[in-house]
């Protein structure tokens, strides 16, 4: 997972990468065995760990708005994994939420430059704007679900439920491995939802499959966005090569600057870029 050529650079990110995968896995495991103290400790370095790999991969030129933006949503998910550990346990989950709440705003704001492209766009396709009723939908089904024991909790609820469900959507113009992990992310969500609201919900390994799908979610986030950060630069490298030839041949309007004669901008672009790739991940087991 780099967008840059350099082999130090590489090595680097591959180091961080494989630190944080063998502390996923040691996480997972501390969840499965019931060692508490493990799991506590491995999960305050996963977010971390996953944002000095998002640092690595994109070191060596500016980073980009995108860039910037989802490093500090990585900042503010790790203060709800973290957080909640250091307040008495009835103020516990409305701490976990308020900073999980600020992380889908900080995403939802890093993701909106993209929403021409995503399901929520009227130019695109009927096939693939119907998505964004499948999320519709999946929001009223929770909501529904978990109103009756959400009590006072019902209005936070509904606002963090939005804007999750907006961040997935928004997901969805980025690229692929994005609107992947913003789908995994509303189903983690969903598990500590269903589990804190729902009587009767009783899901095996409850805290294992919360955290594997939000780790996932975060991962495939962290990988998509440093793909869509390296066709981004290698877009503006395009329109600056081609600025630079409309410049030199002339525009034949004496004084025209070539940065603002037809065609020669330079754009966000979308040229490919080979990054990413797809390593397991999780999330403490968050319900009261």
């Amino acid at each position: 997972m780099t967008a840059s050529s350099s082999p130090r650079t590489r090595r680097r990110t591959s180091v961080l990468v494989l630190t944080f995968a063998a502390t996923c896995f040691i996480h997972l495991v501390a969840h499965l065995a019931g060692l508490d103290t493990v799991a506590t400790v491995s999960q305050w370095l996963l977010m971390p760990l996953l944002a000095l790999a998002l640092a690595s991969a994109t070191s060596g030129a500016p980073r980009g708005r995108l860039v910037r933006l989802t490093l500090v949503a990585l900042g503010f998910s790790w203060l709800g994994d973290t957080a909640p550990d250091a307040v008495p346990d009835d103020a516990a989950f409305l701490v976990l939420v308020g900073f999980f709440l600020v992380a889908q705003v900080v995403y939802v704001v890093a993701f909106w430059p993209y929403r021409h492209a995503s399901v929520l766009s009227p130019s695109q396709p009927a096939r693939r704007r119907a998505l964004a009723l499948v999320y519709l939908l999946a929001l009223i089904v929770l909501v529904v679900a978990c109103a009756p024991g959400a009590g006072s909790l019902l209005v936070p609820v509904l606002v963090y439920g939005a804007t999750l469900t907006l961040m997935a959507a928004l997901a969805t113009g980025v690229g692929r491995l994005v609107a992947l992990g913003g789908a995994v992310f509303v189903v983690s969500d969903s598990l500590i939802a269903l589990e804190a609201f729902v009587d009767g919900w009783a899901l095996p390994a409850q805290g294992f499959w919360v955290m594997v799908t939000y780790i996932a979610a975060q991962w495939l986030i962290v990988a998509g966005v440093v793909r869509a950060a390296a066709a981004d630069r290698d877009g503006d490298r395009v329109g600056e090569r081609v600025s630079g030839r409309v410049g030199d041949r002339g525009s034949g309007r004496r004084g025209e600057p070539a940065a603002r004669r037809p065609g020669t901008g330079t754009g966000s672009g979308s040229a490919g870029g080979t990054v990413g790739g797809t390593v397991g991940g999780e999330r403490a087991e968050a319900a009261p």
